[in-house]
């Protein structure tokens, strides 16, 4: 006898519970619909679920559910929350499931709430008893907007397990690594004057210009020295986004920003980085007489590698037939490894359905990930090798 909806009750349940989050006030949204839900069906299978709640968000939380005990297991991870949604475009209405042309339509059946629902109807085959290691269902908050959840976790030194697949939409296909993503901003100041007369002024415009030509030669330096074969792009990426300055032809520039993007390959480390960033600005604009300030246009989401020989990538390799690869988006994988567990990243979705209008799964995908997901379960957590690599 079931003890949780069907399948596709569940999908449409939690596409029901809006979970928008966003850096815009206007749009950002908690998520303790979609966590209670949760929390709600994996207790009717014996999960010891815990909801914790993000500092300073109460309508925030994380969901930490175990079935069975003991050290090592399994976690089957995912996000809660979903990006905004354009009002005008869908045809479909984006917090109500709709079946239709062997699709299922609706916000977040992609990126990422179908895995959830996915993994709590894989986890319904197993009980406690059957166990050797124990199952642990993880849902976050924040990871569309500020990786509020994941950085909790972290900071909890929480879940304690070995291996971890987070259900991003990749195709099916078992990713092991993804860029980082630093974005940051660079702001010269100098002193304002009339066109007429350059010495009345001291332009941050003209050394932005400075700056620019810097980046460009730190962009050639970093590409030649770092360099991953797995990436369709194969060396980070730096990119000049975003320049504002000035406010008439007639008055030279006082104030000048940047904004730029940085996607470092595994190895790279943020916090260097930055230094390295400031550093060369500051020594290109040293005799220039302008006030330099750079800050992180958010803090950043560390690079993610997980080493070949893990077991958790050899399993999901011969699973899917598929090598594991790399992706250029970014995801929780990094925090889930600086708590030393191995990290795939491995969903029914595909990333270009993530964050578009008419976001849909193909229901053809259903099946092979259920089984999946209970092939892993047996694997890690009913039947795990008495050693594992890492």
């Amino acid at each position: 006898m079931r003890t949780t909806p069907e399948l596709l009750d569940m999908i449409a349940a939690l596409i029901a519970a809006p979970s928008i989050s966003s850096v815009n006030p206007d749009f950002d949204q908690g998520n303790r619909g979609v966590i209670e839900l949760l929390a709600g069906w994996l207790s009717a299978l014996g999960f010891r679920s815990e909801i914790l709640p993000i500092a300073g968000q109460p309508d925030k939380a994380n969901l930490i559910a175990t079935l069975g005990a003991g050290p090592g297991g399994l976690v089957l991870a995912g996000h809660t929350d979903t990006v905004p949604f354009d009002q005008g475009r869908w045809k479909h209405d984006p917090f109500r499931l709709t079946c239709a042309d062997g699709r299922l339509y609706g916000l977040g059946t992609s990126d990422m709430k179908a895995f959830l629902a996915l993994a709590v109807e894989a986890a319904s085959s197993f009980t406690a008893s059957q166990l050797k290691q124990p199952l642990i269902i993880v849902a976050t908050a924040d990871e569309e907007s500020s990786m509020s959840g994941a950085k909790a976790l972290v900071e909890a030194r929480r879940p304690q397990a070995r291996y971890a697949v987070i259900g991003e939409p990749t195709g099916m296909r078992p990713v092991r690594m993804h860029k980082g993503i630093l974005m940051e901003a660079i702001h010269l100041r100098g002193r304002s004057g009339h066109s007429s007369d350059p010495a009345l002024g001291n332009s941050a415009l003209e050394g932005m210009h400075r700056v620019l030509g810097e980046l460009l030669r730190w962009r050639a330096e970093l590409q030649a020295q770092n360099t991953n074969p797995l990436f369709a792009v194969p060396y980070p990426t730096l990119n000049l986004g975003h320049i504002h300055g000035g406010d008439n032809p007639n008055r030279i520039c006082a104030d000048c920003e940047l904004h730029i993007d940085l996607r470092p390959i595994p190895g790279m480390d943020l916090q260097a980085l930055r230094a390295t960033l400031q550093a060369r600005v500051q020594a290109v604009i040293r005799d220039s007489g302008l006030e330099l300030s750079c800050r992180p246009l958010f803090e950043g989401t560390p690079a993610m590698e997980t080493p070949s020989s893990s077991e958790i990538v050899r399993a999901t390799e011969t699973l899917t037939g598929h090598q594991a690869g790399a992706v250029a988006f970014g995801t929780e994988g990094p925090y889930f490894t600086q708590m030393g567990i191995s990290t795939v990243v491995l969903g029914p979705g595909d990333i270009d359905q993530a964050h578009q209008p008419d976001e849909y799964l193909a229901e053809a995908r259903i099946p092979p990930m259920l089984e999946l997901l209970r092939s892993l379960i047996q694997r890690f957590c009913v039947t795990p090798a008495s050693r594992c690599a890492p």
